[in-house]
């Protein structure tokens, strides 16, 4: 068919279809072809009727049926298959009607696709068909005929899942009882169909040759063929007996047929082996046919009893037994010795080719059918048939198949009891079969160990059994004495091959091995053939029933239908039910054998020490144990009374043969050297003792043997024994509970514990095998009850308890080989085993100790981590146990009483470091675990009861918790305080141990942390108490200002085990925790206040949940220091009504107090103090109030004005005052801060004198500043003072205006003055103690005396009058004061404190613009000289970055280029840090001011120090790879992004939310001012850095600087207000051009400076523009020298042009060029050629001439080559 889209013929309008072809068809010849297959005429339609047109189907199937239908006539696979699974869909979906009348359509369409190549075609067909019939059910009658063949033989695919849904499809149209009606009916059909696709029908004919593969065609035929044999078989059998006699005359027809015989020589095994299952099924059902046609039935099949394919085998032997059934002359149509019979031996040899299970069960009913004649010469048949069943158990395969072997086996003594049973009393032949059948088979048995598997050994005895029991009850004297004399000949020549395989001295493991096996057997057989997995056909024998019954039942079918109850079987068997007692017949022989065997591999055992007869003795001796056995063993040998043996040992001796060979023999034995598997001689010692008379005696045995003979490896191979067999248990039981054995044992642990303890042992192995024998008597239990007596079990846990509470004291080297994990494993075993055993005392205090060793750490335990690991295993399997006894587990336990109390004082005795700690945790999280596994549901709550502390205990550790927590609310204002108690500090000894309060609070968290995984409710508020207790340790934390490391360690630590505020906030009552929160604050304050706010704060509490609390304001009042807490506490979170209701609480007390009352918390302190925690929250806007306070203050300074410590020594004022002030003054401090109304002259006069006279309080007592109060006076003091600094700094014109007239003057020439005067010498004093960091509390004072110093004016800081501080030998041109004010203030840049740091640099960086111009009137004599000019920035600068550049180094020195360092904020290294970026600022800012000359010699004199390149390898180690605003990220893109490029650097002191960004941001505004500032000097160090740097620095510069620079340099060219004469300059930002356009008489010169992408790393280039009246070499030499200054010198384009045009201007005044660098002006050092020649009278630069005689080593003129004078 033409594609769709190709070009179509002229007139074919319409694309090609199938359907339309159908149609046009059906037009011209009146009907659509009705044909199945390719062969069949068109006259003759076959099975299904054709469709008469295509108009009928259109008028009477529905269209989408319709549809579905023509899909289905396609070739496609995939269109048939998803047409099919339509077609299903829409039976199901559609009404019956319409489903209707697709039915006579549907027998041709099903008949062709149920035959289709496709299998899933095939079974989707199959399930639509289903869904077909379901729809129509019995409207699918009139079409049955037509498809039941077709249908029968989809039954049959060989397809399993299509076969299945056609049968499901067939049940479903026809219930069980009416399918053989069904088939009956359409039986005609069916045979016609089936008949025609085995007669008729071809590849070719059933396929299309044209389209159709070859192999395709001959798969389809074959699967055809196969399934129309199984239909015919299926329709046999389901046929009822009365129908078919109807089809006997199509059967003939068929059986007449030479093709359908064929069939059984098929290459195709499928098709033989349908044909065997039709052949059967024949047999069975139409025998008389079968028996017509017996000369082509009996070769067909008997001829093929060869036929080794797994798929025919099974159905032909089936066929094979019901030929010889039907057919009794079957053997006249075949040579049976000639044909059959070798062809049958040839399969045995081999061992069935594999098939063995399925030929081997068929061989009995097989030699059982043949008759006489067949057979005859019996001996000679049955010899070559037995002799091959032999035979093909020799074969690989079968060696290596317990299946097959077994198969085999069961085949060879089936058919010897038929041919023994068949031919009793012919004398010839028993023999044949004892003596060359059944001997030489046991003897290849015995010799291959592989096939005693196959249990041979059990046939035998089945076969002994079934001889015996016959000869005792065998009424027939002639048939018992034939099976006498059989048995006996059996058991001569069984005794010759057994002696054979003994009486060697190195005898073979193997055949030993058998024959002890086999004797077992025989003596006491295990069992019959049910042992067998799989199920086989059993075989009995029996001479009562007549030979015809005989016959029919030994017929096996092994149709799956009918096969189910036809087994050969039938007679129960005589044997099976006294199989355990032993026939007289078989006794004696046994017993004669079995005594011979002993005797000799006695013999061999004395001569030779033969261990192989050892084993083999002892293996007899355990199955036949008797005295008589013993006493042959021992022959004549006399018992010697020895003198130290008991009496009663000694009679026993001399009565029981078997105790006297245990002494004599066996002890001997045992005690040889010492065999690794002496496992056996202990079996001959159970044997021995198995025949004394009685317990007792055995006792007695043991009991001496124990006392010197038995060995401990002995002993513990006797008791392992006794455990693994309850017979030979029931032997010992006296002696294992016997005092001896049980003093041995406690006598044996203490050995192994105290030698193992205080010196070396001999091996591990000398002591391992008595670690085995303690482990063992303690954990092996037999019904419920202990090995050994329970009181040496108890004494021998108590010498294991010593011993591992000695282990702490030794080291770890000692514990690595101590008894410390033999213990463990003891234990472990004992614990593991007690299921149902209530533990003894001794057990749990032996699991206290070790769950006390697990809780504590290591380096107290001395214990290495495996044997850690082992004791948590043991101590938690051992609570495991004790949590699962009934009872009142808790009460009863004393480990669990104990460890409660061991925790409680661990965690109390502040002993604990965060190691320790954390190992205590993880034991108690593992116990906890374990008990919330018990029943008793109040175990847990119980026993966290017991370790919780009493409200005292609590009380004491929270005392003793340091107090250095309050400096930072001190600090902040969140609490007042006026009394010292500041009593507790850390002490250096308990640097790593954990306050205990820290430890109790932790513990109880993670237990009540695992008791809520079950909800278990704890009594007495404990839940709240706990939560409370771990808030009150994580706030106590968390104020604390520099947390040792040991702190920090354990809030990480509290972390990971989710003990943290959220965790526990969410679990308890929150109602119920608020209250008691609430009731510690209000009754204590402090800390329980803190935390209040900290709740409401982290948002676990509700504000409304609080507000129920503090709802009647009364009831804080009067005050107390609790209530004064708690109300500072909750100001931030109070509403502006709720604040103002304390206020109007807090307003009329402060207007009454007297002096005395000034100072107390219920007075003006505490009042004072909520006011202000009021006020700091911004909630009180009314000025007058605020006024009124006001006046209440200066009131208070007119009455009691020695209260205001004003300019006086604070060491003996009292804390109550220290307090009032410092109320005070931070009341001053917000009052300025928040109040808008202007102040009256006398208000100012109040606060700055106040203030001053307080500054000067601070500044005298500055030694006293380690007094907490005293530093806190100071800070407020400071705060004041920095208030009014920001207020005169920021006031404006408006401001100005309010203010009185002279108030500005006064504050600028006295206030400011003084303030200033006061705190630069005091940060100077300060500074001069001991470096501590900027968080410490000592350094407190310095954040706002630094921020007020930040506030100073460069007049006040030139004039102050510093002591004098200067350094020998330091080059300087600065005056005395000058140089004493930077040697004072550059050192603190290095200072441990941030404030300080910036403080310094803000005062040094209002210094540093009036620097230069002293080295400016200096700068004549830096000039000539002879070498390259270069001057230093100030000294005290450069010594401090040297300094710093080595710490430096120390700090990032090993870290590469480009590697982006993070600086932890406030660390050591974060102040080198910052110290080192500030005076690099400095240095920059310096170098800035300078003038073009002098910014050559500076940048000369960086170049000669390499500072620059250290600082621009630093900054690429800060500054971070996206240098962006983390805020600006979710800003629009259209905007560019803020950078730390664009945006400034505030250096601010109090603002610490930004210190992260800090470090980075100062690097990127260091490298920004580089860049800007020494742009050659960077560029001079960026070409000559490594390709991976170059690489590095170009990116970043390009990607985030050089815009930023670029803009800024083009906005200062057209800023610029710089005027030339004779040059004019414009800018062009958006092509980062400059345009400079010189003009001097007639000439006009215009040039263009371009800058580059990455400016200032890249070369800026310079492009001529207009050149009028200018020689082309001229003007070549000037855009050179134009490009080098641009290059070359440190300064901005403007600068450049301006040094470009002095030089043009100098060359057009006449001045000649350098004729070295060809320039007027030298492009560094900006100097006119001065050097002349003598020679020549050329001029040249200093500094050119001096680089050319170093780099030529010559002193020559470089015009003339004379020599230079």
């Amino acid at each position: 068919m033409g594609g769709k889209n190709k070009q179509r013929t002229k007139g074919n309008l319409r694309p090609s279809n199938s359907g339309r072809a159908a149609e046009l068809l059906a037009k011209e010849q009146g009907t659509v072809p009705g044909f199945i297959g390719f062969g069949t005429s068109q006259s003759d339609l076959g099975y299904v009727p054709a469709i008469q047109g295509a108009e009928e189907i259109d008028s009477l199937v529905d269209s989408d049926f319709r549809m579905v239908l023509r899909k289905l006539s396609k070739k496609d696979v995939t269109t048939k298959l998803k047409a099919m699974q339509e077609f299903g869909t829409m039976c199901t979906e559609r009404d019956t009607e319409i489903v209707k009348g697709v039915l006579p359509y549907w027998p041709r369409i099903f008949c062709k696709i149920s035959l289709d190549h496709d299998r899933r075609v095939r079974e989707a067909t199959q399930q639509a068909f289903e869904k077909l019939i379901l729809k129509v059910k019995k409207h699918l009658a009139p079409y049955l005929k037509s498809l039941m063949g077709y249908w029968l033989m989809a039954q049959c695919d060989t397809y399993t899942p299509a076969a299945c849904a056609a049968k499901d499809a067939f049940e479903a149209a026809f219930p069980p009882s009416k399918q053989p009606e069904a088939i009956a009916f359409c039986k005609d059909e069916i045979t016609s169909v089936l008949q025609d696709h085995l007669i008729k029908e071809t590849p070719d004919t059933l396929s299309d040759p044209q389209t159709v593969a070859e192999e395709e065609r001959e798969a389809k035929f074959y699967r055809v063929v196969t399934c129309s044999l199984l239909a015919l078989k299926k329709l046999l059998c389901l046929l009822p007996d009365n129908e078919l006699d109807s089809l006997e005359e199509k059967f003939k027809s068929l059986l007449s047929q030479n093709k359908f015989w064929k069939y059984g020589k098929h290459s195709i095994p499928q098709i033989r082996s349908a044909y065997f299952e039709l052949v059967s099924a024949l047999c069975r059902r139409i025998p008389q046919l079968m028996k017509e046609e017996a000369s082509k039935v009996s070769p067909s099949v008997l001829l093929s009893i060869d036929d080794s394919d797994p798929i025919v085998c099974p159905a032909l032997w089936e066929a094979v037994l019901y030929t010889l059934t039907t057919i009794e002359d079957c053997w006249l149509h075949v040579n049976a010795k000639k044909s059959v019979f070798p062809k049958l031996s040839a399969v045995i040899r081999e061992g069935g080719r594999g098939l063995a299970t399925v030929i081997y069960p068929y061989l009995l009913p097989f030699i059982s059918k043949l008759p006489q004649t067949i057979t005859d010469p019996k001996l000679d048949f049955f010899k070559n048939f037995l002799t091959s069943v032999v035979a093909g158990l020799s074969t690989e395969r079968i060696k290596t198949s317990f299946s097959e072997c077994s198969a085999v086996i069961s085949a060879f003594f089936e058919c010897l009891r038929f041919i023994m049973q068949q031919n009793l009393g012919e004398e010839e032949i028993e023999e044949m079969l004892i003596n060359d059948q059944l001997i030489p088979f046991i003897d290849a048995i015995l010799k291959d160990p592989r096939l005693q598997d196959g249990q041979l050994f059990n046939h035998l005895a089945e076969t002994l059994s079934s001889w015996e029991t016959k000869a005792n009850v065998e009424k027939d004297d002639k048939t018992a004495h034939s099976l006498d004399k059989v048995l006996l000949n059996f058991w001569e020549r069984l005794s010759e091959i057994c002696v054979e395989k003994i009486n060697e001295p190195e005898a073979d493991v193997k055949s030993v091995s058998g024959v002890s096996n086999l004797l077992q057997v025989l003596q006491k057989p295990k069992g019959s053939l049910k042992s067998n997995k799989k199920k086989v056909g059993k075989v009995r024998f029996t001479d009562e029933l007549p030979e015809s019954n005989k016959e029919n039942e030994k017929c096996v079918s092994s149709e799956g239908e009918n096969s189910e109850g036809s087994e050969l079987m039938t007679e129960p068997s005589l044997t099976h039910n006294c199989s355990d007692l032993i026939s007289p017949l078989r006794k004696k022989p046994l017993e004669d054998l079995v005594c011979k065997l002993a005797m000799m591999s006695f013999n061999y055992v004395n001569e030779q020490k033969s261990e192989q007869h050892l084993r083999f003795l002892s293996t007899l001796l355990s199955s036949f144990s008797s005295t008589q056995v013993f006493k042959m063993l021992l022959g004549d040998e006399k018992w010697s009374i020895v003198k130290a043996k008991p009496l009663e040992i000694a009679r026993l001796a001399q009565k029981n043969p078997a105790v006297r060979f245990l002494y004599q023999k066996l002890i001997g034995w045992l005690n040889e050297d010492p065999r690794k598997e002496a496992g056996f001689l202990v079996d001959i010692l159970y044997s021995a003792l198995h025949c004394c008379d009685n317990n007792m005696e055995r006792k007695y045995v043991l009991d001496d043997l124990i006392e010197g003979d038995l060995k401990w490896n002995s002993i513990l191979q006797v008791i392992e024994k006794a455990c693994s067999s309850s017979d030979k248990h029931a032997l010992v039981t006296p002696w294992l509970k016997g005092e001896i054995i049980g003093e041995k044992l406690v006598t044996l642990a203490d050995h192994l514990c105290n030698k193992d303890l205080e010196s070396s042992v001999p091996s591990e192995s000398y002591f391992s095998e008595r670690w085995a024998l303690l482990s063992l008597v303690l954990s092996q239990h037999i019904k419920n009850d202990y090995l050994i007596g329970e009181v040496y079990v108890e004494r021998i846990i108590v010498k294991l308890h010593e011993t591992l509470s000695k282990a702490k004291e030794l080291s770890e080297a000692e514990n690595n080989d101590s008894s410390v994990s033999f213990i463990c494993d003891v234990a472990y075993n004992y614990f593991n085993s007690a299921k149902g055993c209530l533990l003894m005392p001794s057990s749990e205090d032996l699991l206290l100790t070790l769950f006390q060793l697990c809780a504590q750490n290591k380096e107290k335990t001395h214990l290495p981590d495996f044997l850690i690991c082992k004791l948590k295993n043991t101590w938690l399997c051992g609570v495991n146990l004790l949590i699962h006894q009934t009872g009142n587990t808790y009460k009863q336990s004393t480990f669990l009483c104990l460890s409660a109390l061991w925790l409680k004082n661990q965690v109390q005795s502040s002993s604990l470091d965060i190691r320790s700690l954390q190992v205590l945790l993880s034991a108690v999280d593992d116990l906890l675990n374990t008990l919330l596994e018990s029943e008793d549901t109040n175990l847990l709550g119980v026993y966290i009861g017991s370790v919780m502390p009493s409200n005292s205990e609590w009380e004491k550790m929270r005392h003793s918790l340091p107090m250095q927590w309050l400096h930072r609310p001190l600090l902040e204002g969140r609490l007042s305080l006026n009394y010292e108690c500041f009593k507790t500090d850390f002490k250096e000894q308990d640097t790593k141990k954990l306050p205990s309060h820290l430890c109790t609070s932790a513990l109880l968290s993670k237990m009540i942390l695992v008791a809520l995984k079950k909800e278990i409710v704890l009594e007495n508020n404990e839940l709240e108490k706990i939560i409370a207790e771990l808030l009150y340790s994580l706030q106590w934390y968390e104020e604390l200002d520099n947390p040792p490391i040991f702190l920090t360690g354990f809030c990480e630590m509290l972390q990971k085990m989710n003990i943290t505020y959220d965790n526990l906030c969410g679990l308890g009552n929150t109602s119920g925790l608020l209250q008691l929160l609430f009731n510690r604050s209000m009754e204590n304050g402090t800390l329980w206040s803190l935390i209040i706010a900290k709740l409401i704060l982290s948002q676990s509490v509700s504000s409304d949940e609080v507000k129920r609390h503090y709802r009647r304001k009364e009831g804080f009042f009067p005050l107390t220091e609790g209530n004064m807490h708690t109300i500072q506490s909750l100001c931030p979170f109070l509403s502006k009504e709720d604040k103002k209701e304390f206020i109007a609480q807090c307003i009329p007390p402060l207007l009454a107090w007297t002096k005395e009352d000034l100072c107390s918390t219920n007075g003006g302190f505490g009042h004072l103090a909520i006011f202000n925690s009021c006020l700091q929250t911004r909630s009180i806007d009314d000025g007058e109030l605020l006024h009124g306070i006001l006046k209440i203050l200066i009131s208070w300074k007119k009455d009691h004005e020695d209260i205001f410590l004003f300019s006086c020594n604070l060491s003996e004022v009292s804390p109550e005052i220290l307090g009032v002030n410092i109320e005070i003054i931070r009341f001053l401090s917000l009052f300025l801060k928040y109040c808008s109304s202007p102040l009256a002259e006398s208000e100012w006069d109040f606060i700055m004198c106040s203030m001053l006279a307080w500054l000067e309080t601070t500044s005298e007592n500055h030694a006293l500043y380690s007094v907490p109060l005293i530093q806190l006076f100071a800070c407020v003091s400071c705060d004041l003072a920095c208030e009014l600094s920001a207020f005169f700094d920021s006031a404006t014109l408006d401001t100005i205006g309010n203010l009185p007239v002279n108030l500005i003057s006064e504050w600028k020439e006295f206030f400011s003055q003084g303030i200033h005067s006061l705190l630069l010498p005091l940060l100077v004093t300060v500074t001069e103690s001991e470096d501590t960091s900027e968080t410490s509390f000592q350094n407190a004072v310095l954040k706002p005396m630094c921020e007020t110093l930040t506030y100073i004016p460069k007049d006040q800081l030139l004039s102050q009058k510093l002591p004098s501080r200067l350094v020998a030998g330091q080059k300087t041109n600065l005056p005395e004061y000058l140089q004493t004010l930077l040697n004072t203030l550059a050192p603190l840049l290095l200072y441990r404190a941030r404030p300080v740091q910036i403080a310094v640099y803000h005062m040094l960086y209002k210094l540093m613009p009036e620097l230069p111009q002293y080295d400016q009137d200096n700068l004549k004599s830096y000039g000539d000289e002879e070498e390259e000019p270069a001057l230093s920035p100030p000294a005290a600068l450069m010594s401090l970055l040297r300094t710093q550049e080595d710490l430096l180094e120390n700090v990032l020195g090993c870290i590469p280029v480009g590697q982006i360092v993070t600086i932890k904020p406030l660390s050591e290294d974060f102040c080198y840090v910052l110290g080192y970026l500030l005076t690099w600022k400095l240095i920059l800012t310096f170098f800035k001011a300078a003038s073009s000359q002098l910014r050559a010699l500076y940048s000369m004199y960086l170049r000669k120090t390499k500072s620059l390149n250290k600082l621009l390898y630093h900054l690429f180690r800060l500054m971070p790879e996206n240098p962006t605003y983390a805020e600006t990220a979710i800003e629009l893109s259209n905007k560019d992004p803020k950078t730390f490029f664009t945006e400034e650097l505030q250096l601010s002191i109090r603002e610490t939310a930004t210190l992260p960004y800090h470090i980075p941001h100062l690097a990127c505004s260091v490298y920004h001012m580089t860049l800007k500032d020494l742009p050659a000097m960077v560029r001079l160090w960026w070409n000559s850095s490594e390709k991976r740097v170059f690489n590095i620095v170009d990116r970043f510069t390009s990607k985030y600087v050089s815009n930023v620079l670029s803009f800024q340099e083009i906005s200062s060219v057209q800023t610029s207000t710089q005027l030339f004469n004779g040059m004019t300059v414009k800018a062009r930002a958006t092509t980062r051009e400059v345009m400079a356009t010189y003009t001097i008489e007639d000439i006009v010169i215009e040039l263009i400076i371009q800058l580059p992408s990455n400016y200032p790393l890249g070369s800026i280039t310079v492009e001529s523009g207009k050149r009028v009246g200018v020689a082309v070499q001229q003007w070549r030499n000037w855009m050179l020298q134009l490009s080098t200054y641009l290059t070359h010198q440190n300064g901005s384009i403007m600068e450049g042009l301006a040094l470009w045009k002095n030089n043009v201007d100098k060359r057009f005044e006449g001045v000649e060029d350098c004729m070295i660098c060809f320039s007027v002006i030298h492009g560094f050092n900006y100097s006119l050629p001065k050097k002349a020649c003598r020679t020549c009278k050329k001029k040249f630069h200093s500094a050119c001439l001096y680089k050319w005689f170093t780099s030529s080593n010559k002193s020559t003129c470089p015009l003339c080559r004379e020599t230079f004078f």
